[in-house]
């Protein structure tokens, strides 16, 4: 199984681009996202690949960064949701991080707005990905990835490393601060306490 390729690219048609890989080339199926992060014709390429294997052939889809690889690995446990459907989602003119923040989100009109995404599909989305979503976009912070907004002063960072971390992860999924802060208050503090769980518990104080 093909997991990554590295070569020159050589060629481009529609979704589709040969990347060559001392001297064997190799189609591969990239998103919208992916293709608008190529470099040009000749120069040298690092894809993330998926390869699925068929009755009658193999086809491996490309993918530019891990955000969108872990999206995509997401999207496709989803009841008739394959590779290609994923791939479609992904190029419906949304960034893997603001997919994913869309059904942490639950939010419904907002997938709808994303091209090849019905409303059938996005309510899917929703219930099976939703938790899977929030702590994805968790752990793309914890990795230093997009960070959310600085927390404003005299927030609980000085005061709970750990509950600002969640309000700064709930913060980056696209609430105000003043939402997160409120909605963390709700919640008790215990010994327990984990990033994860916090993050859980706060989500259903936040407006929807």
């Amino acid at each position: 199984m093909i997991a990554r390729l590295e070569g020159m690219l050589v060629e481009r048609v529609g979704t589709h681009v040969v990347i060559d890989c001392r001297g064997v080339g190799y189609e591969v199926v990239c998103s919208a996202y992916t293709l608008a992060a190529l470099p040009a014709l000749g120069e040298r390429v690092t894809l993330r690949i998926f390869t699925q294997a068929q009755e009658n052939k193999i086809s491996l889809f490309g993918f530019i960064d891990a955000a969108e690889r872990s999206l995509f690995d997401l999207l496709i446990t989803v009841k008739n949701v394959g590779p290609s459907t994923a791939s479609a989602i992904l190029s419906g003119g949304a960034a893997p991080r603001d997919i994913a923040e869309l059904i942490a989100r639950q939010d419904l009109a907002g997938l709808n707005r994303i091209k090849g995404v019905g409303k059938k599909t996005a309510e899917l989305l929703i219930v099976e990905l939703r938790e899977k979503c929030e702590l994805l976009l968790l752990s793309w912070s914890a990795e230093g990835g997009a960070r959310p907004a600085a927390i404003s002063a005299g927030t609980t960072r000085s005061q709970d490393p750990l509950r600002a971390e969640v309000i700064a992860a709930l913060v980056g999924m696209g609430w105000r601060a003043s939402e997160a802060e409120q909605a963390l208050a709700e919640v008790p503090a215990a010994p327990s306490d984990t990033l994860e769980g916090l993050l859980r518990q706060a989500l259903r104080s936040m407006p929807r």
